[in-house]
């Protein structure tokens, strides 16, 4: 295979294998990426024999020379640590090498998602300057635009230095691909008062007032969807526990009118309105559109995907991760965080 990634705009390594409906989604997302967009190189990293198998099922057209072959696989129930030393020949481990070794600009996948964050940071290692990597969710707002949670799961412990280096690489994304000019960032607490919180938020304003950040103070959690801050810095216990809450929000909602159409005809036709008024209103919700999440504070570029993530959510991905690239994102960090010493 050729190593050069000099000859595309980006060459992207996509984990065939993870992923609930794996290889065929993963496979699909890679054959319609290749007709709509051939700047972007997909290197396919899985069972060979299973990807063809999809690519001949959904008489899909993909070149034969871009399949990786990865016979191991690491499933969702695994111990990250042990799969990723024991399973060399993994999609995950295999997809994380080809970033170290300059093969690929970026790695992709929807499997699990400990075990990715785990491979990217033994493998990639860390950013000069970066303590722990961080994991980010946009969520929707009532004006239009986003406010984004770091962390929402990378690590459920924290210290302060950890927050406030979420915070610099929050802000730098944020600039870069939400194009905020100067975003907005809050710490979130029990209240809005400084004399609220615990030890772990009274520290970390320490270090954000210190900074150069666009620190505003305490924010709760109502101020989230409501678009006060830009940013909502906090542990990845609590950000795992928001976006989870938020995550179940569609759900919910189709379940109420579910419920309620079931009373009546009348109820039936007013559900179906509301309804498809909904599906309008809320396609921002929907996962799918904007695709993966990004492991930021690595030394390259991982998209982490839901385990449930469509054909179209594996595309969405895709150019998340081509957009990273193509800003510079990596080298951006670096800069901003050189400015900061150890805290």
């Amino acid at each position: 295979m050729n190593n050069k990634i000099t000859d595309f705009a980006c060459t992207i390594a996509l984990d065939a294998m993870g992923g609930d409906y794996a290889p065929r989604n993963e496979v699909i997302a890679a054959a319609q990426t290749f007709s709509e967009n051939p700047s972007i190189k997909i290197l396919l990293i899985g069972k060979e024999s299973a990807i063809l198998d999809v690519l001949k099922k959904e008489n899909l057209s993909f070149p034969k020379e871009n399949i990786v072959n990865a016979e191991e696989v690491i499933g969702m129930d695994e111990i990250p640590t042990v799969a990723i030393r024991t399973k060399k020949n993994s999609s995950i481990v295999v997809g994380a090498t080809m970033v170290k070794n300059k093969q690929a600009d970026a790695f992709v996948s929807a499997a699990n998602t400990g075990a990715v964050m785990t491979a990217s940071t033994l493998i990639l290692g860390r950013i000069k300057g970066v303590e722990r990597p961080t994991i980010g969710a946009d969520f929707p707002t009532a004006y239009g635009r986003v406010c984004s949670i770091y962390d929402v799961g990378a690590s459920v412990d924290s210290k302060p230095a950890h927050l406030f280096g979420y915070a610099v690489l929050g802000s730098i994304y944020a600039k870069e691909v939400n194009k905020t000019p100067n975003p907005k960032i809050g710490l979130l607490s029990v209240g809005e008062e400084d004399n609220k919180g615990n030890e772990l938020v009274f520290n970390t304003r320490k270090l954000l007032q210190e900074s150069t950040l666009n620190y505003i103070g305490n924010v709760e959690g109502k101020d989230i969807l409501m678009a006060k801050v830009d940013i909502v810095i906090c542990d990845g216990f609590v950000g795992n526990v928001i976006i989870k809450l938020g995550e179940s929000f569609l759900t919910f909602l189709k379940q109420v009118l579910k419920n309620y159409a079931a009373k009546g005809f009348t109820n039936k036709l007013k559900a179906l309105i509301v309804k498809n008024v909904l599906k309008v209103a809320l396609k921002d919700v929907d996962y799918q559109t904007h695709g993966g999440v990004p492991l930021l504070g690595v030394n390259g570029i991982t998209i982490i995907g839901h385990g449930s993530s469509s054909p179209l959510a594996i595309k969405n991905m895709i150019y998340k991760a081509k957009e990273m690239h193509d800003l510079n994102l990596i080298q951006k960090f670096e800069e901003e965080l050189s400015k900061y010493g150890k805290r």
